[in-house]
């Protein structure tokens, strides 16, 4: 318990990833009836691994350090451009991602020969988002 308490700062934050992701993978399985690995590492989805991971660590330590201590501040600025990124600018890239695929794909539009798909599921709605750090705030006030 001392070892989870003296690294909690790195071990809380790497947890919560690994569940969130696990679930998902879950859920994946119990929507689609099949088992997609890659969902353990991929990006996107409900909720946002991204923003439990720095909302996490943002709440332990405004909880232990105060939250007018510069690394409060720190993290909570980290927090948000990482959330701005999972629902602005890759979710603007898996947009991107899934007309290319589509024009690729129509007959006659093009002569490319793709090896493979680009990603479509990259970023986050802002629902996920706002999901992701309710729990990221709520695992830092257990934990924090």
């Amino acid at each position: 318990m001392e070892f989870l308490m003296q690294y909690k700062y790195l071990i809380v934050p790497i947890l919560v990833w690994f569940f969130i992701q696990l679930f998902k993978v879950i859920w994946d399985l119990v929507v689609t009836h099949k088992f997609n690995f890659k969902r353990i590492l991929g990006a996107g989805g409900m909720p946002s691994s991204h923003s439990a991971v720095v909302t996490s660590l943002a709440t332990m330590i405004g909880k232990t350090q105060g939250l007018t201590s510069p690394i409060f501040a720190l993290s909570v600025i980290f927090a948000c451009i990482v959330m701005y990124d999972a629902a602005g600018i890759r979710r603007a890239a898996g947009k991107q991602a899934k007309l290319l695929n589509k024009l690729i794909e129509t007959p006659g539009l093009t002569n490319l020969q793709v090896q493979e798909k680009l990603v479509e599921v990259l970023g986050h709605t802002p629902v996920q988002v706002f999901v992701g750090a309710i729990i990221g705030v709520v695992v830092g006030m257990i934990f924090g």
